[in-house]
């Protein structure tokens, strides 16, 4: 036999009652969950800022960001929504890596998923009781998504996972916005047609049981650039590449249309240095057109407490061992920046 059992992991409503979520931070998620999905619903003109790092992968040095965030998240709030990046699953191409602190909570030591989904639902916890900004994550593993529900306020689907049906329906009976990433080749087609079947009910296998679900009337497109057959980077935050989604999204008749735009990975060509520049130029096609400045909602940007990025082991504290980002002057800077060209 090829596959060999480990041992048994805990369910999520077992993890979830040794770390429950207490009464008085479920109403505060609730008020911020309702001012997120304003944004989605064209209710607000608030604008979202989907940030921090590429990969959570140390307790402290992601809480700490996040504290610098909730600083500068007061002084903004009148025109922007921070929701803190805090992804436990760090998807890999090759199947090779670090893959997320669900799948290795030590970076140091091996790897243990009954230890990180805890060490992941007490990083979302103690960020979202301390700090008051519920937080956004990735759907890697579909399943892996119900021990943090009602911990998050935004969920995101990754490029290599779009295409996939189990995903697909999985969002279908999630009641959050959830961005879904075009795919890595870039075909806008394989995107639009997952936010379409994320938007209808469906009925299917999860969790050992038949669900049905109602559709998630807030799933929404993520452009993060592509990569062509022969390597070459193919971003899509230009004027003409959101003037050609934001019509094929009317065309298509999809609920709620909003676009985020991803300021790294194909986009920057992972140059995290080019983020800045990035969010520039689109917040000036933002103003330009009225139609993108309706449906162009926020910016999903990567950084970290120190810029750049470095190997798994090597130790600087606050810095990313995956995706290279932003440092935290870079960011406070460009957070400023967004709020004053809105």
């Amino acid at each position: 036999m090829s596959m060999k059992y480990i041992k048994k992991i805990p369910t999520a409503t077992e993890i979830m009652e040794e770390m429950p979520l207490p009464n008085h931070i479920k109403e505060i998620k609730k008020n911020r969950d309702m001012e997120i999905r304003k944004v989605f619903e064209n209710k607000s003109d608030k604008f979202l800022l989907i940030i921090g790092p590429c990969s959570a992968d140390n307790e402290d040095s992601v809480c700490e960001y996040i504290g610098k965030l909730a600083e500068v998240q007061e002084k903004v709030k009148d025109s922007i929504i921070i929701v803190p990046r805090i992804y436990t699953n760090k998807p890999r191409t090759t199947g090779e890596g670090y893959k997320g602190m669900a799948h290795q909570p030590d970076i140091n030591k091996e790897p243990d998923l009954d230890a990180g989904l805890k060490a992941i639902r007490k990083l979302h916890l103690k960020a979202l009781s301390e700090y008051h900004m519920p937080a956004a994550d990735e759907m890697l593993y579909p399943e892996n998504y119900t021990y943090l529900s009602d911990l998050l306020s935004y969920h995101a689907v990754g490029a290599r996972s779009v295409e996939n049906q189990q995903h697909r329906f999985t969002v279908s009976g999630i009641d959050m916005p959830v961005g879904m990433k075009n795919p890595t080749g870039g075909d806008l087609t394989v995107m639009l047609n997952s936010i379409k079947a994320a938007q209808i009910e469906h009925t299917f296998i999860y969790g050992g049981f038949q669900v049905e679900t109602s559709g998630n009337s807030l799933a929404h497109a993520v452009l993060r650039g592509a990569v062509d057959s022969y390597g070459r980077n193919i971003p899509n935050y230009h004027y003409e590449d959101l003037i050609h989604v934001a019509k094929e999204y009317e065309k298509q008749q999809l609920l709620n249309p909003s676009i985020i735009i991803d300021t790294n990975h194909a986009n920057s060509m992972k140059h995290y240095e080019e983020q800045p520049r990035i969010a520039r130029e689109v917040l000036m096609s933002r103003k330009y057109d009225s139609l993108l400045k309706k449906m162009i909602k926020g910016f999903m940007i990567e950084s970290y407490l120190v810029q750049g990025k470095q190997d798994v082991g090597c130790g600087t504290y606050g810095k990313s061992i995956t995706d290279g980002c932003l440092g935290w002057e870079s960011t406070e800077r460009l957070i400023y920046s967004i709020a004053e060209n809105l």
